[in-house]
């Protein structure tokens, strides 16, 4: 999912600038690198979308590269430009920003910035999906709209992850982080997760994945407890160190049978345990395959 640029997006094939598709009816990828004098700019990119694809009928973005991912200095151009151009967007429901890939940077150097201007601008935006969590800010917001929202990273810096559980998203129904490692800012604990799993600024939520920690089976540990599970319809653990422990806590917490999916692939659960998880759950789609083999160390999905 890292290696690949995205080919679909919030429902829609995802089309280069110069494609032929009607405005609507794709999700437009802008990118750009001025490291290389043979290849445009982001600016120019940018610049060539608002002139070539009627944006007043653009329902979906994917920002791309837009240059040396950790170039510090360029880290809040997509953000800027976006919501300098957001009138010209009426229509506008999804952006994915920062759809770099492995060949072109490591997850965990992609550099980002304050990302909340985007919903400052566009308050009828849907979903926002962000990759990158190097410089990452999203203070505390409201949003009435958004629906998804989506952090994917190497490491989810702790002060994101608790602004995320004070904001206020009342139609948020799909919320997904990848908490990471330490080793790349990643450092967040259970009580940075508390407001999440309290729940009291995302009413609607019915998905919740807290995926890729090298904490996994403390975040079990506190999904068994948590209010919050009551309200979903679907829980993802997957990508990270989960083992017999955390899986024991989901299994001695609150019930779960309520839940239509439950995602833990990526772990290191024993083969005993998890016939216990699936016989516990008999009515839940449970994904508990890529069982890890532990040997000196376990590791996450991904990080750098």
């Amino acid at each position: 999912m890292i290696h690949e640029h995205l080919t679909e997006f919030h429902g829609l094939p995802v089309h280069d600038l110069g494609g032929s598709a009607p405005p609507s009816a794709a999700a437009w990828r802008v990118e750009g690198d001025d490291s290389y004098d043979d290849l445009p700019s982001f600016e120019e990119s940018f610049a060539k979308l608002l002139d070539t694809v009627d944006c007043g009928a653009v329902r979906a973005l994917v920002v791309g590269t837009w240059g040396w991912a950790h170039d510090d200095r360029r880290a809040d151009v997509p953000v800027g430009l976006l919501t300098e151009a957001a009138p010209r967007f009426p229509a506008l429901e999804a952006i994915f920003l920062g759809d770099y890939v492995s060949e072109e940077s490591e997850i965990s150097w992609i550099g980002q910035s304050d990302v909340t201007p985007l919903l400052t601008a566009f308050p009828r935006l849907k979903r926002l999906d962000v990759r990158g969590g190097d410089g990452l800010e999203f203070p505390a917001v409201e949003h009435a709209a958004l629906e998804t929202l989506r952090f994917e990273s190497g490491g989810l810096p702790a002060e994101v992850v608790r602004a995320v559980g004070a904001s206020t998203l009342p139609a948020l129904r799909h919320l997904e982080l990848w908490l990471g490692s330490d080793n790349y800012s990643g450092d967040s604990g259970p009580d940075d997760w508390a407001g999440i799993l309290a729940g009291r600024g995302l009413p609607a939520l019915r998905h919740l994945g807290l995926q890729d920690s090298e904490r996994q089976d403390d975040v079990a540990a506190a999904i068994a407890t948590a209010p919050i599970v009551a309200r979903l319809e679907s829980l993802d653990l997957s990508m990270g160190t989960l083992s017999d422990e955390g899986a024991e806590a989901l299994l001695s917490g609150q019930p779960l049978t309520h839940l239509k999916r439950l995602n833990l692939r990526h772990h290191y659960i024993s083969a005993e345990m998890s016939k216990r998880v699936l016989d516990a759950l008999p009515d839940v789609e449970i994904d508990i395959s890529d069982r890890r083999n532990e040997q000196n160390w376990r590791f996450i999905e991904v990080s750098e």
